[in-house]
């Protein structure tokens, strides 16, 4: 098949393969722990009660800019009107004009403020002015980078722009395909990257823009090694953004090491999301799965994310509720990627009421009206609850978190 960029892209030595020349970076060996494997921190119940103080959009933070206002070109703002986007959000009103610029970035926001499109519009517009420049985006999950390509999708329309995901849980012989057309952006998640790299199918030295999203869930999921390995394959002169919810030390290491100049843009406006009402529910253990029945019977849940620790339970949890009549379905590791964006998808389009899922479904999945978020089990750390709570009060909107304690 013709390479459709093939006149851009004789200075990349072969386009995104390695070619004769394939450097190695010791053992690859290292797999991340299952997130079920790790050491479970002591979280104070009382951290799970928090009233809700919904946020007025606008009213903390002052927006300074408009669309309109950063450049893009006219086919990027004829899509952001198609899509009724306006103003900006405050994450993308204080980070597009940076990336603009070529600064690198570390972006700490709330989740459910915008952070992908922060990072996608000026990419996007950038790659449309020079149609030799690569963009490659890394995250932790499978449905969180097809999620990003899914916003690519509608913000690159009508544009000469492709792109490819690369996950686990699909051929990867279709996606060493797809890599052969060199698409402008590669977005995928660390394991599934590291296979193609030590096939000698991908060649990071081509990309001129890194992203990395959910950065603390990869640190947490125990691809740091990983991340490093690609970010010293990368040239030297490119632009790296880096976002996330929260910073520990690991992140703070990372950024010291490869991004150079930075801008910290930070608009967290506190630990957990302001507008989600949350509470406990305290249980016995022979009562647990009866007072999740009666809860979920009352009108006001009618669109629910609960969240279980192990992928046992939570297919055990979902054949329950759907013998108890529920709409129900489930996400969790086992289960083929197939599977996951059709359980995902139902619960999107609202053909079923509730989704069960481990946490791989707790981090950047945008899922509009989801009125609650249920934990069935405690997460191993606080972060991880933050995490699962903000699936649901995304921007302004309001939203209930319930916590189940025994």
């Amino acid at each position: 098949m013709q390479n459709f960029r093939s006149k851009k892209r004789s200075s990349f030595d072969g386009g995104y393969f390695s070619g004769p020349k394939k450097t190695t970076f010791g053992n690859f060996s290292r797999r991340p722990k299952p997130a079920g494997h790790r050491r479970g921190e002591h979280i104070d119940i009382s951290k799970f009660i928090c009233k809700a103080k919904p946020i007025a959009n606008g009213s903390q933070v002052e927006i300074k800019h408009a669309f309109v206002d950063y450049g893009f070109s006219e086919k990027i703002n004829q899509n952001l009107v198609n899509l009724g986007y306006s103003t900006p959000t405050a994450i993308q009103d204080q980070s597009i004009a940076e990336i603009i610029a070529g600064r690198d970035l570390l972006g700490l926001a709330n989740t459910g403020t915008g952070k992908t499109a922060a990072f996608l519009l000026p990419l996007i517009n950038k790659c449309q002015k020079d149609d030799r420049q690569n963009v490659l985006i890394i995250a932790p999950t499978r449905e969180l980078a097809q999620q990003i390509d899914q916003e690519f999708k509608k913000f690159a329309k009508n544009i000469r722009l492709y792109s490819v995901v690369c996950v686990g849980g699909i051929p990867i012989s279709k996606q060493i395909i797809e890599l052969r057309r060199c698409p402008h952006f590669v977005i995928g998640t660390p394991g599934r990257l590291k296979d193609l790299r030590d096939r000698n199918k991908i060649n990071f030295g081509v990309f001129q823009n890194i992203v990395l999203d959910e950065i603390d869930r990869m640190l947490d999921m125990g691809f740091v090694d990983e991340i490093k390995r690609i970010m010293v394959e990368l040239p030297t002169k490119r632009q790296s953004l880096f976002f996330s919810a929260t910073m520990p030390t690991k992140i703070e290491i990372l950024v010291k090491q490869f991004l150079t100049n930075p801008i910290t843009i930070k608009t967290t406006t506190g630990e957990t999301a302001a507008n989600v009402d949350q509470d406990i529910i305290r249980c016995r253990k022979d009562d647990k799965f009866e007072q999740l029945r009666d809860i979920l019977t009352k009108t006001e849940l009618k669109k629910v994310l609960i969240f279980s620790e192990t992928k046992r339970d939570v297919e055990k949890l979902t054949k329950n509720l759907e013998t108890s009549g529920f709409r129900a379905d489930s996400i969790h590791g086992d289960k083929r990627q197939s599977q996951r964006q059709k359980a995902l998808s139902r619960f999107k389009q609202d053909e079923i009421q509730i989704l069960v899922a481990t946490d791989v479904a707790a981090r950047g999945l945008d899922i509009n009206n989801v009125s609650h978020v249920i934990n069935y089990t405690i997460p191993q750390t606080y972060t991880d609850y933050i995490h699962r709570i903000g699936r649901t009060g995304r921007g302004t909107k309001s939203g209930q978190a319930l916590t189940f304690v025994e």
